[in-house]
């Protein structure tokens, strides 16, 4: 060996091909069983109403109403139940009057024209052509149509059916509503946070890699980053439609009836808390420009998203949580506007005389829309709304005098 060669440093074994491909299916594996786990959470409580509503439907039809074969009543139910992440009684309405349509209409034309596939054609036709002029929603469409098809292709075409058809109908779609609102109502607040954990996670880290690609300046990352962000408008929309479905609960369901001034507080927060994520988009739209750009962006705008994304993820546990005071999220989100104010630089003593700052002009649109995303997320913190905005005015100017 030559006197002056240094001895190579001893990596350890490197992992191989196959190793990597391992590591990279067992990580898919524990996402797909997470999710799914999520997904028997969420849905869980709506199988067993489902079922409750589809016994008890049948027994109602078939002790009571005199039917043998009750299959619109339980068909119904379930319907109710699985309308249930969405707003109940409308749905409810739309689908009960859709079966009236259905009814009508097939049993109208039926004994006229016979069965066949031509004449089941028509009478779907119709009965949505009649759902549609009198400006049902998608619910009642649909429900139109397929009872339709039910009277067109199941069941003789016998005029005398029709009322206990309805009552069939009618029955079930009460008991479903029973069953979702008097039996086994869902818990408001905790389907609201299982809702809201497919869009605060992902956000999290798409945050977190935002701030790492920043330090990098690697636009590529910053892109994915913000697409990231982008694809969270579904799963917001979900989790809209869950707080509609969670305030009627706890509106019209008296078990929960005690739950409606913490779930005020609770869809407060969410909502401010959907509006800050929006207004991190916002963010990483500008900071991608500013690298495209090629302009300055200092640590500590990446130091503050890393912040930001963690007062995120304090505010998720705390909020979780019966009468927390999230005091470390504020703070946290506090010192991360302070952090960006720092990025931007300090104020010109003498307004007449020109400031250099150390943000371009993407870079200036980015601290701003930082400081809108942060003022949502202190108000969904607890803060009043005059509150929060005297609280970020103080620290902003604190940092810029400072």
């Amino acid at each position: 060996m030559p006197a002056k060669q240094e001895p190579v440093a001893d990596l350890g074994p490197q992992p191989s091909g196959a190793s990597r491909a391992a590591a990279g299916l067992r990580e898919r594996v524990r996402h797909a069983l997470r999710a799914r786990a999520w997904r028997f959470r969420l849905f869980g409580l709506l199988a067993v109403q489902a079922g409750i509503a589809a016994a008890l439907a049948w027994f109602v039809g078939a002790q009571f109403l005199d039917n043998p074969a009750p299959v619109l009543a339980p068909t119904t139910a379930v319907g109710i139940v699985a309308a249930s992440m969405g707003s109940r009684l409308r749905r409810t309405v739309e689908l009960l009057v859709g079966v009236i349509l259905g009814l009508a209409v097939g049993d109208a034309l039926m004994p006229l024209f016979g069965i066949g596939a031509w004449q089941t054609g028509v009478v779907v036709v119709l009965a949505i052509i009649v759902a549609v002029l009198l400006k049902g929603g998608g619910s009642l469409l649909t429900q139109a149509g397929g009872t339709a098809v039910l009277i067109a292709t199941l069941e003789p075409p016998v005029r005398e059916l029709s009322v206990p058809r309805f009552v069939d109908a009618a029955v079930g779609g009460l008991i479903g509503l029973a069953v979702g609102l008097l039996l086994v109502p869902i818990h408001p607040q905790r389907t609201v946070q299982r809702l809201a954990e497919p869009v605060l996670d992902p956000t999290i880290d798409a945050l977190h890699n935002l701030a790492t690609a920043l330090r990098r300046r690697d636009l590529r990352e910053v892109e994915q980053s913000l697409s990231g962000l982008r694809v969270l408008g579904s799963r917001m929309t979900a989790l809209d439609e869950g707080l509609g479905a969670a305030q009627e609960v706890v509106r019209l369901a008296p078990l929960r009836w005690r739950q409606r001034r913490s779930l005020a507080r609770y869809t407060e927060a969410v909502r401010h808390l959907e509006r800050s994520l929006y207004g991190c988009r916002a963010v990483a739209r500008r900071l991608a420009m500013a690298l495209r750009e090629d302009e300055p962006l200092p640590e500590e705008f990446a130091a503050a998203i890393d912040l930001l994304a963690d007062s995120v993820q304090t505010l998720k546990r705390t909020t979780s949580r019966v009468r927390a005071e999230p005091r470390e999220a504020r703070q946290q989100i506090l010192t991360a506007v302070e952090l960006v104010g720092k990025a931007q630089g300090k104020a010109a003593p003498d307004p007449t005389r020109p400031h250099t700052h150390r943000l371009g002009y993407s870079g200036m649109i980015a601290a701003g829309e930082f400081r809108t995303a942060t003022y949502d997320l202190l108000i969904a913190s607890g803060l009043h709304a005059d509150e929060a905005a005297a609280l970020l005015r103080r620290t902003v100017d604190r940092t810029a005098w400072s």
